[in-house]
């Protein structure tokens, strides 16, 4: 049986990575800060250790055939910076399995990074993923337009009676289920692909997505659509008015927002269903 380490684990992916993974047969390992507090995840073994920590991985990949990292961080926290987690975390996940003699590295990257360098969470993410080319090691970069879960700004506009586009909102992006996603990443391990950018079955401008997340709520569609320039201006006056954890995340979003993010079509979950059922357990609640 083969084993495949998972940094990350306990995150979004992280949780289907596991999953997906049992499911194909591999021995799971997942690397975790809190034991206990992972208890509920389906790996067949759990690892305690800080990845920004080089000290505590050594030895966690021994017997390992493959790892794979989704480690990252959206909001800023306990102090860390992009760099702390992004890069130079993975950079030791990196160093500790060319140590451990691991067959391949499969990294979760971000699609269109080459246009968002000067964003500092992609620039971490793009750093490391050059470091990851230039190793020994055989890799695999998944780079995914976004998760639905990152289309919940839509939804809770929407909820609050208005959705905010920038410019036409003719920009378009397909996003991916964390489930379908994980389903790609296995697929692009096993065959040794270097390289995917990939996305969920549709692809939806803002508009539609706008429009769709009303629909979900059985409410009429209100859609105002601000020009560019007050986005263009946004990443501009953020990083000098809003504390780093703010205006992180916020510059990524608002980067990505000018432009398409469309990957090769994967999977079959559709964002309206999820919207749905997680509308659905709204109400219930």
């Amino acid at each position: 049986m083969q084993t495949v380490f998972i940094a990350g684990a306990t995150g979004y992916l992280g949780r289907f990575l596991v999953s997906e993974y049992r499911r194909r047969g591999w021995h799971v390992t997942a690397l975790v800060r809190n034991a206990a507090r992972a208890a509920d995840l389906p790996a067949d073994r759990l690892i305690e250790a800080q990845a920004t920590d080089p000290d505590s991985l050594s030895g966690a990949m021994d017997g390992a055939d493959l790892v794979v990292s989704s480690l990252g961080i959206t909001r800023q926290t306990d102090g860390l910076r992009y760099r702390d987690v992004d890069y130079q975390a993975n950079a030791n996940l990196l160093a500790e399995a060319l140590r451990a003699g691991v067959q391949r590295f499969a990294y979760v990257h971000v699609l269109g990074a080459d246009r968002m360098r000067d964003v500092p969470l992609v620039a971490a993410k793009q750093a490391f993923v050059d470091d990851l080319r230039k190793s020994s090691i055989p890799a695999t970069v998944i780079a995914p337009s976004g998760y639905f879960s990152d289309m919940a700004d839509f939804l809770s506009m929407a909820r609050s009676g208005r959705v905010w586009l920038f410019g036409n909102g003719h920009n378009r992006i397909n996003p991916i289920h964390g489930a379908d996603l994980a389903c790609a990443v296995a697929e692009a391990t096993d065959a040794g692909t270097d390289w995917l950018d990939v996305g969920g079955p549709e692809v939806l401008s803002h508009r539609e997505i706008a429009e769709l997340a009303f629909e979900v709520l059985n409410r009429p569609a209100r859609v105002t659509s601000l020009p560019d320039g007050v986005r263009r201006a946004a990443l501009t006056i953020l990083p000098r008015v809003t504390p780093r954890r703010i205006y992180g995340p916020a510059q990524f979003f608002l980067t990505a927002m000018g432009q398409d993010m469309v990957g090769a079509r994967h999977g079959s979950r559709t964002l309206k269903d999820f919207w749905t059922t997680e509308a659905t357990a709204v109400a219930a609640a």
